[in-house]
């Protein structure tokens, strides 16, 4: 009966924590089993390369799993370099001890060798999910081999037995279910093949598992004896395509590589590539993909990219990585510096995350633009599905992302087919125009029927359509690009007059006085004035807002949860155009008629702008009044 020995280290307490604090999901610890292995064939293979050793081929290598479901146990193998009694007793009686890590440290050129393990952890979140452990291994070099035993915090045992083989075999005898937790999910070979294609599909060994034989119900009806050879599988693919030139990757190959790894139908618009060696070195490969996932604008959708560490994944969003304004982007982040928790399931902030962060989003701001540079129809594919999301970063940081959104923003206008960045339309604004133009509303359509926009058009100004809520208020907020302030339609433009307009108006208001002072009156409190205007051509009249909220904010405000609560009314100006008949026959009106008009022609600025009309039974009343 061998001895049972206890753990070192204030280990019961710390094992305790393992089982029980340290990791969040119980499926880590297949990750870490086969990370422990795949470590241990490394060090085998470097060792014999250093000692000159002949007839070992990394093809040789490999890692395999196997199940037994009546026995209820399930076994990792590998035949790296296989530990000893004092390894044993040194690397697993030691908790927070890493065998990898020391020999790391015993390098010369700690480069040379990729290992995974940094904590010496990893080995006991097998606890999780197992009563019992038993790693029986055997040394490279040695005749002798070693059965280590335990069930948890009691200690363990260690004792030779025989093994035919160099390398490591690590058996769990998992826990018997209860109503809160199914462990003989990890017996079922789809769950195995699950969690390995996850976690570990990239380690550099083959990890195979045996199929599971289906009997031939046929065969066995007739009693035929048969003996069955089960079927070898390799559950892992081993190569990571962001390892791989961008040349030695075919489109079909990034195709299927994004529609399996994200679950989309769609392959992806871009594909990017993006590395770094030196202060941090890492390589990711980032997709746009064609279209928003289903939740992309709900609070359930995560952002992040897939982070793995040496070929193994870390975290299935990683949102460190990626900026609220580029969440839309998909992809895969491979590093070996990230200083990760002890559990490796989480990020330390510190300085390489910050780094990697901050390339990337160039790499994507490059990449955008080289996109709307090159292919515009794909760009407009991308920012009809994503634009809206730029928008919203822009304006929710107050600017502070102006210089790397900005140049990515584009609009319909008035005078082009396709939607237009700032920089264009500035490009093409005549000499003496001094704004860039823009006006609201439900759809580009409706924007350019505004009787606002004829006169500008007459005058060769371009007019940006901005139909998403947020649009006005972002303009607001940039207020000027490439030191052209941006100027809604909707507000009195004295520029838009020359100085004998301008004399015109003033004798107007003048002469007129008691005309505007009249209409104001009948419209009692909808608007805070009327007056002349020239720009407007074939329409009679148009709302403006005076100081403060825009008309197109008042629409947005009022939209909003709890505006009623709290309502929003933007100053509303009623323009009346002195070269329109209308306007000759408002001078000769007077009384209720004069009434009846005011309301008729507010009423009609009001559907103009996209406004319900607020009385339409007064409405329909004043109609039929004229009529008669």
């Amino acid at each position: 009966m061998p001895e049972k020995k206890q753990f070192q280290a204030e280990s019961r307490r710390m094992l305790e924590l393992m089982i029980h604090s340290i990791y969040t999901h119980k499926e880590i610890f297949l990750r870490e089993l086969i990370s422990n292995a795949s470590d241990a064939i490394d060090k085998r293979y470097y060792l014999a390369l250093q000692s000159g050793e002949t007839g070992l081929a990394r093809e040789e290598f490999a890692i395999g799993l196997a199940v037994d479901r009546e026995a209820r146990t399930l076994t990792i193998r590998d035949n790296g370099c296989g530990m000893d009694a004092a390894e044993l007793e040194s690397n697993l009686g030691i908790i927070a001890r890493s065998g990898s890590l020391d020999f790391k440290s015993t390098l010369d050129d700690a480069s040379d060798v990729d290992v995974i393990g940094q904590f010496g952890v990893g080995f006991y979140s097998a606890f999780m999910v197992a009563d019992e452990i038993t790693v029986r291994s055997r040394k490279a070099g040695s005749e002798e081999a070693y059965e280590w035993y335990s069930q948890g915090i009691e200690g363990f045992t260690l004792e030779k037995c025989e093994k035919n083989d160099v390398g490591t075999e690590i058996t769990l005898k998992l826990k018997d279910d209860t109503d809160d937790e199914h462990y003989g999910r990890f017996l079922e070979e789809y769950g195995i093949k699950e969690l390995v294609k996850r976690y570990s599909d990239y380690i550099r060994y083959p990890i195979r598992m045996a199929k599971a034989i289906e009997e031939d119900e046929e065969e066995a009806d007739e009693g035929e004896a048969t003996e069955d050879i089960p079927e070898i599988e390799t559950l892992n693919s081993m190569s990571p395509i962001w390892r791989r030139g961008k040349s030695e990757v075919t489109e079909d190959e990034y195709a299927r590589f994004y529609k399996d790894t994200f679950r989309d139908m769609e392959p992806p618009l871009r594909v990017m590539h993006a590395s770094a060696e030196g202060a941090v070195d890492y390589r990711a490969l980032l997709f746009l993909p064609a279209k928003a996932p289903y939740n992309y604008y709900s609070k359930d959708f995560e952002k992040g990219l897939k982070l793995y560490a040496s070929g193994v994944m870390i975290m299935e969003h990683c949102k460190d990585l990626l900026p609220d304004c580029f969440s839309f982007v998909r992809g895969v982040v491979d590093s070996q510096d990230l200083s990760l928790n002890i559990s490796r399931e989480m990020l330390q902030q510190d300085r390489q995350v910050a780094a990697i962060a901050r390339h990337l989003e160039k790499k994507i701001k490059s990449e955008l633009k080289s996109l709307l540079e090159e292919d515009r129809e794909a760009y407009n594919s991308f920012y009809r599905t994503f634009g809206l999301n730029l928008k919203y970063a822009l304006y929710a940081g107050f600017g502070m992302q102006r210089e790397l959104l900005l140049d990515l923003l584009q609009y319909p206008s008035t005078t082009q087919e396709n939607p237009v960045t700032f920089s264009e339309y500035i490009s093409r604004m005549p000499e003496a125009q001094k704004h860039i133009y823009y006006a609201t509303g439900e759809s580009a359509a409706q924007i350019q029927r505004l009787p606002q926009c004829e006169r500008l058009t007459d005058m060769g100004f371009e007019v940006l359509c901005l139909a998403d809520d947020i649009d006005e208020f972002l303009c607001k907020m940039l207020w000027q690009v490439e030191e052209k302030e941006l100027r809604s339609i909707s507000e009195a433009d004295e520029a838009l007059e020359n100085e004998e307009e301008k004399q015109a108006l003033e004798k107007e208001r003048e002469e007129r006085k008691k005309l505007f002072e009249a209409l104001v009156k009948a419209l009692d409190g909808k608007v805070s004035n009327v007056v002349p205007t020239t720009r407007l051509k074939s329409h009679p009249v148009c709302l403006t807002s005076g100081a403060g909220i825009s008309l197109e904010m008042e629409r947005v405000l009022q939209s909003q949860p709890g505006a009623e609560e709290l309502p929003m009314k933007a100053e509303r100006v009623l323009e009346l155009n002195i070269n329109h008949p209308i306007y000759a026959k408002l001078q000769a009106l007077e009384g209720d008629t004069l009434g009846d008009y005011a309301s008729l022609l507010y009423n009609q600025a009001l559907l103009i702008e996209g406004f319900p009309v607020e009385d339409p039974v007064a409405f329909s009343n004043a109609i039929c009044r004229l009529m008669v």
